[in-house]
């Protein structure tokens, strides 16, 4: 007898047009489903412990995830109160070296960190030269191959901070209040995908093999940051990072194609920053520019493809503002950074206490110069 269910004889509604279908019925055999449901349950749980426990073997801790919510959260502070505060922008130097702790015991006020890692801060220089509630001063990192090069490696903060939802505020309150503080592998450095992606898969002919950054920071929850221990104590960590920073510094001479369209990027970085300074100027703002210190290759990079007299002198001359460049001060210089780039925390906090004390002597001399016109400082 053959089957009543097979394939070939079975009808479907497209076989019968009008015709109502049975809809089949088919009895769940009897399981343990509470045994499954446990066994389920435990499984996942012993998964996530032995991926926590291997990172924080790695050296992991719990920290804070510098996600686009948390930089809004910080960000809404200028307009609920906030807005006669010193307020930090730039790019990675900025957000490492800059100790908050350090600069409330100096001041005695908090600033507000609104540096964000591998991105131009002219965004945030213009949201703050356009926002009335923010009268207080403005202290702008740069970095050169980040700020005259207009790179936004995180683009996405800024429409994240307008376009908000309450859905998006109450999971950035869920997640640093109950994840974030207590579990060492919720980064995306450590994220399954990532750790897959950078496998030693064997490279396709004409692909360029290209190593993404890796964790390098501990952020807290008002954003004061610090460069992670391990890239200043394990040496073959602080030569990943190293390696990774040095991708960037033996590329090809430009074309001129190429060559003509930095320098209109250039020149656009700098013309947009001073329009935005004169807007803040003419609400009683206090803007300065700070050069944190780089070393090594890095520095080399930086001198031969951003020469400081066509950026950064550049761009104090066109603001007409101060500025304070590591290279200008002795209390700036002699500092660590592992990986030629970011200051070891030790030094971070010496590098805050200088910086503050600098920051307010030449905001000091800027403000008995007012009235009549002040040149960019040069020590």
């Amino acid at each position: 007898m053959r089957s009543s269910i097979s394939s070939s004889e079975r009808l479907t509604a497209s076989d019968r047009p009008g015709i109502a279908q049975p809809v089949p019925v088919r009895e769940v055999p009897p399981q343990p489903w509470g045994a499954i449901f446990f066994t389920a349950v435990m499984m996942t749980v012993l998964m996530l412990a032995g991926w926590e426990w291997y990172w924080r073997d790695y050296g992991a801790t719990p920290a804070y995830r510098n996600s686009d919510a948390l930089w809004a959260m910080q960000r809404r502070r200028i307009d609920a109160g906030e807005g006669d505060a010193t307020v930090l922008i730039g790019a990675s130097r900025i957000l490492f070296d800059v100790q908050l702790p350090v600069w409330e015991r100096l001041a005695g006020r908090r600033p507000i960190q609104l540096a964000i890692e591998g991105t131009s801060p002219l965004f945030a220089l213009e949201d703050l030269a356009d926002d009335p509630n923010f009268t207080g001063r403005l202290v702008v990192g740069v970095a050169p191959d980040i700020y005259f090069s207009g790179f936004q490696y995180r683009k996405t903060v800024y429409k994240h901070f307008l376009e908000e939802t309450p859905s998006q505020r109450a999971g950035q309150w869920l997640s640093m209040h109950l994840i974030e503080p207590f579990v060492a592998f919720y980064d995306p450095d450590y994220a399954l995908i990532t750790v897959l992606k950078r496998q030693g898969w064997p490279s396709r002919e004409g692909v360029p093999m290209r190593r993404d950054v890796r964790k390098i920071s501990v952020m807290e929850a008002d954003r004061n940051t610090h460069l992670w221990s391990k890239v200043e104590n394990d040496p073959q960590y602080r030569e990943l990072a190293r390696t990774i920073w040095a991708q960037n510094f033996n590329r090809p001479p430009p074309t001129v194609e190429q060559a003509a369209e930095s320098a209109r990027v250039l020149e656009e970085q700098i013309a947009r920053s001073a329009t935005a300074v004169a807007k803040l100027r003419a609400r009683g703002v206090q803007v300065i520019f700070a050069r944190p210190p780089s070393d090594g290759e890095f520095l080399a990079y930086e001198d031969r493809v951003f020469p400081r007299a066509s950026t950064w002198d550049a761009l104090l001359d066109r603001t007409g503002s101060r500025g304070i460049h590591f290279q200008d001060y002795p209390e700036l210089q002699g500092m660590y950074l592992p990986e030629w780039s970011h200051l070891c925390i030790a030094d971070a906090e010496r590098f805050t206490e200088a910086l503050y004390r600098l920051v307010e002597r030449e905001l000091s001399a800027s403000t008995a110069a007012r009235g009549r016109p002040v040149a960019p400082n040069r020590p």
